[in-house]
């Protein structure tokens, strides 16, 4: 992992292999941002001319290199745009910040360290400017060989360390909020981990024996559920999707406790280690990310393990709900009825609607303890892609008030989703002639239909909602800002948001 420091030197003087500053994008040409005021004295005052000479527009994403001025220690000064100018006494939106700090973190990959001289005014700047070079210097690199390096990214390792020039090292806040974001930006980035591992690697006893492991190093209680537990408990609907593969099914749940709580929260994450389709299989171009399918629970895994390290006074628990969905003899076929874990039953009509059958089991058992609130997490549905894109994942819930707090939650930590519905006609839909509910119903609104779904198994007056990240848990396409090509880590950074602020009593 990268190491992050907070720094008082002045830049000239700082070793270091680059100086990082922020260019705007002004109503007349480039504006060099607040931090970088040594490196632009040291060009005399024209460093925004030199920076537009180059190409320069201080565009969001725009990267711009060029020699460190005469008198400096570090060789090169690297500077980023951050998008528009803030209106007057604005400060630069968190999220532009983030993104700016990754987009430099990558492109400094190969580097031992770099000196960060963006805008930073507060301790809330620096854990901004933190997370997202943390974030952005993640490589994943396990399984590929890079020769003198096995950690290399294409033949340069990560950036090794990030000084954040205008820091306050003795000061609490900016303590803390460097604290925060490298908890959470190594938990993220070991969900992203995880993700990217390939489904020979990882199967749902595997991912069980690395989540007891943490809990064990983090002071969190763990409980594993194995087939045979499984099967005493009646757990239908996980033991359902797993029983094709030769890996079997597991449900884990993580606990950590504070002894200043006063409110519980649940987190329920899908865990699909590897998803054909079961008998349902899926058609040719749609299995090679499928490995990405244990989304929810590699966020749900992370987001406990950042509260315990961040010692919230909230009580999390999360559940891991663990299966590989695969064809063969004994896997479950269309048209066959699972008793679930609630009691209730369901009738199989797709096996590759198999997502909300492991849930539905982890929703009850999650119901049972009363905690104040529930929240799952899954790569549920190619409907919510096609309604919201790549990027953002939809929120529903069977209470507005939370759902607009965990959109808001979001949107504050820099995660884009979207508040969806959840209409009642559709319901209807998955009325089974056989069973209590079928596992589908209406094709057009699929993504709700499967919150509907999901709703029936969450137990009575307890506050819920859903996040289906489909969209946004995989980046197929090239990296951007802080998010990597792969395994995003998409729904820690929100989940690890709710829990602060329910642990600060700003959710009522």
């Amino acid at each position: 992992m990268t190491a992050l420091t907070l720094s008082t030197a002045a830049a000239p003087g700082l070793r270091a292999d680059a100086i990082v500053i922020g260019v705007a994008k002004g109503a007349k040409g480039p504006v060099v941002a607040p931090g970088a005021e040594a490196v632009d004295k040291a060009y005399d005052g024209r460093l925004a001319g030199v920076l537009e000479t180059l190409g320069a527009s201080g565009a969001e994403g725009e990267v711009t290199k060029l020699p460190a001025p005469s008198g400096f220690k570090a060789p090169l000064v690297l500077a980023v745009g951050l998008g528009p100018v803030p209106e007057k006494d604005a400060a630069y939106d968190s999220e532009a910040l983030r993104k700016a700090a990754g987009i430099a973190a990558r492109a400094l990959a190969g580097s031992k360290k770099a000196a960060f001289a963006l805008p930073l005014t507060d301790a809330a700047d620096a854990g901004a400017i933190g997370e997202g070079a943390l974030l952005g210097a993640y490589s994943f690199d396990a399984y590929k060989d890079n020769g003198k390096d096995p950690k290399a990214k294409n033949g340069k390792a990560p950036l090794a360390e990030i000084a954040l020039l205008g820091g306050k090292p003795r000061d609490k806040a900016y303590k803390a909020a460097v604290e925060r974001a490298v908890a959470v930006s190594e938990e993220l980035n070991r969900a992203r981990d995880l993700v990217n591992t390939p489904p020979n690697d990882l199967n749902p006893e595997s991912f069980a024996a690395i989540a007891q492991a943490a809990a064990k190093e983090h002071g969190i209680k763990v409980q594993v559920l194995d087939v045979k537990a499984l099967e005493k408990g009646g757990y239908g609907g996980i033991l359902g999707v797993g029983a094709g593969s030769a890996a079997g099914p597991r449900l884990v749940k993580l606990s950590y406790t504070s002894s200043k709580a006063k409110k519980h929260l649940a987190f329920v994450g899908k865990g699909i280690t590897y998803d054909s389709g079961g008998i349902s299989l899926k058609p040719a171009g749609h299995n090679e990310t499928m490995k990405c399918d244990m989304s929810g629970a590699a966020a749900v895994f992370a987001a406990v393990v950042a509260a315990a390290r961040l010692g919230l006074e909230v009580n999390v628990t999360g559940w891991l709900a663990l299966a590989e969905n695969m064809p063969s003899g004994s896997a479950t076929r269309p048209g066959d009825v699972l008793r679930m874990y609630s009691g209730k039953t369901v009738e199989v009509l797709n096996t590759d609607a198999e997502g909300r059958l492991v849930l539905a089991d982890a929703l009850w058992a999650a119901s049972q303890e009363k905690p104040d609130a529930i929240v799952d997490v899954a790569t549920l549905t190619g409907a919510m892609v096609l309604a919201l894109g790549n990027r953002t994942f939809g929120i529903m819930g069977n209470d507005d008030a939370f759902r607009t707090a965990l959109y808001e939650a979001a949107e504050e930590v820099g995660e884009p989703a979207w508040p969806m519905p959840m209409p009642e006609h559709l319901r209807k839909g998955m009325d089974s002639p056989t069973a209590d509910i079928a596992n589908m119903g209406e094709r057009m609104g699929g993504g709700l239909v499967a919150g509907l779904f999901l709703r029936e198994f969450v137990g009575e007056g307890i506050t819920w909602a859903h996040l289906d990240i489909a969209g946004p848990a995989f980046n197929e396409g090239g990296p951007f800002g802080y998010t990597p090509k792969g395994g995003t880590g998409s729904g820690v950074r929100t989940l690890v948001r709710l829990a602060e602020l329910t642990a600060a009593g700003d959710l009522g």
